[in-house]
């Protein structure tokens, strides 16, 4: 247990699931609390791929975290990037003039970015979905593909505009690849007059053996039969070995498509390098049984840049284990301030669910485990729960309805037309690899 003064000062560096969970649990704590993330809002990340496919807009699954905060007197909220941390002098430093903020406690819970495997030149034509932006890009991406096959008047470049290319067989690429087919096979198709949109081509590729390895095999099965349902196809133990602007080469076949997305991968953020613990590699922290860094007891960190074992198998990089997770370091701080011995986190697992397209789903609790309709609703009943505030709630739900009885996504706007040009295709790099 580190020395604590009499109100300490906890820095928490990131307002996601981790970062707003530990700050909210210390709202009647002694302590001061600063919060810093380099945006002003929280994004309920769960639901970003229905932002990127049109059936969500970006203020329906965020919230100003400030508003999130704002009945804490204790807390304070500042929109700055953390770029280094001091653990020996205990400062945190931020923004370009790294101007310095003290804590006797600091919270690490910056979150991830999506990874490449060492090619980020693949980044320009196959954006990956992990923030609000990347969400509208996606969206724009995917809209303004359509538009550009309806005015094309060659066969061969229509049907490049018509194929998409998902990479990565997670919840995120299966939530992807299943929104698409719908979207096009009902909600555009009596919109355009050159094009069938019908004709949509989606190709899901993973490099493992499955698609969602995180579920039992038979829920997997069930998923991938639901999207060949859809049209979807689905490519296992394939490796992309680079992406161009007009095509994915998985090994050494060209996917001729216009329009990538990425799934596949995540990293952790670079502040983890400062914290000197040691890293997997992916760059997470591998951390103590109190989610603390080894050698610093004042320092946790939490969420997609910890790595956790528990009974020999690891902590879920999910928004439910970073709930826990946030929940679990205030009590621990909560304890020192008490002058109480600290706990052990344990992660419980209250389910996973994930779903495919219209009244298609999965929901694994363990021995309980079943799939179709009443996952589905399961999985919008539990989404629209947590939801941050009840305004997101009512909208979602009413946009939800909305597109269930009318076959419509509701927020089909391309916007910021002008920034749209296709990256030019760089030198080739020799010796590109998949994963």
């Amino acid at each position: 247990m580190p020395d604590v003064p009499a109100r300490p000062r906890v820095v928490i560096i990131g307002g996601g699931f981790g970062g707003i969970t530990a700050a909210s649990a210390l709202k009647r704590a002694n302590v001061d609390i600063t919060l810093i993330d380099r945006t002003n809002h929280f994004i309920f990340q769960p639901l970003l791929y229905q932002v990127a496919t049109a059936e969500l807009a970006p203020s329906d699954i965020t919230a100003p975290i400030r508003w999130i905060l704002r009945s804490q007197r204790n807390t304070e909220v500042l929109m700055a990037e953390a770029r280094e941390i001091d653990p020996e002098r205990r400062v945190v430093r931020v923004d370009d003039d790294l101007r310095e903020l003290p804590y006797d406690y600091l919270i690490v819970a910056p979150g991830s970015r999506h990874s490449y495997f060492g090619h980020d030149e693949w980044e320009p034509y196959a954006p990956g979905l992990k923030a609000i932006e990347d969400a509208s890009e996606i969206r724009r991406r995917f809209l303004l593909a359509y538009e550009i096959a309806e005015k094309s008047e060659n066969p061969k470049e229509r049907e490049e505009y018509l194929t998409f290319v998902i990479v990565g067989g997670g919840p995120t690429g299966v939530e992807l690849s299943g929104a698409i087919p719908f979207i096009a096979k009902k909600a555009l198709v009596a919109e355009f007059r050159r094009v069938d949109t019908r004709r949509t081509r989606v190709v899901l590729v993973e490099a493992g053996p499955r698609i969602l390895p995180s579920f039992p095999e038979d829920l997997a099965q069930h998923a991938a039969r639901d999207l060949a349902d859809l049209g979807v196809e689905i490519r296992v133990n394939s490796f992309v070995t680079k992406v161009e602007r007009d095509g994915v080469w998985v090994g050494g076949e060209k996917i001729r498509a216009r329009t990538a997305f990425w799934a596949a991968g995540n990293k952790a953020s670079p502040l983890g390098k400062f914290l000197g613990a040691p890293l997997d590699s992916a760059g997470r922290v591998k951390v103590s049984d109190d989610l603390s860094v080894p050698g610093h007891p004042e320092v946790f960190a939490i969420g997609d840049l910890t790595t956790f074992q528990q009974d020999g198998r690891l902590v879920p990089w999910v928004a439910p284990a970073a709930n826990q997770q946030g929940a679990f370091v205030a009590k621990s701080i909560i304890r020192d301030t008490r002058r109480q011995p600290r706990k052990k986190f344990h992660y419980f697992n209250k389910g996973d669910l994930a779903t495919i397209g219209r009244s298609r789903a999965i929901a694994d609790f363990g021995r309980v485990r079943f799939a179709g309709r009443l996952a589905w609703f399961l999985w919008l009943f539990v989404h629209i729960m947590y939801l941050v505030g009840f305004r997101n709630r009512i909208v979602v739900f009413i946009e939800w309805a909305y597109a269930y009885f009318t076959y419509q996504a509701g927020v089909r706007l391309i916007t910021d037309v002008e920034r749209y040009k296709p990256p030019a295709q760089p030198p080739t790099v020799a010796g590109t690899t998949g994963r």
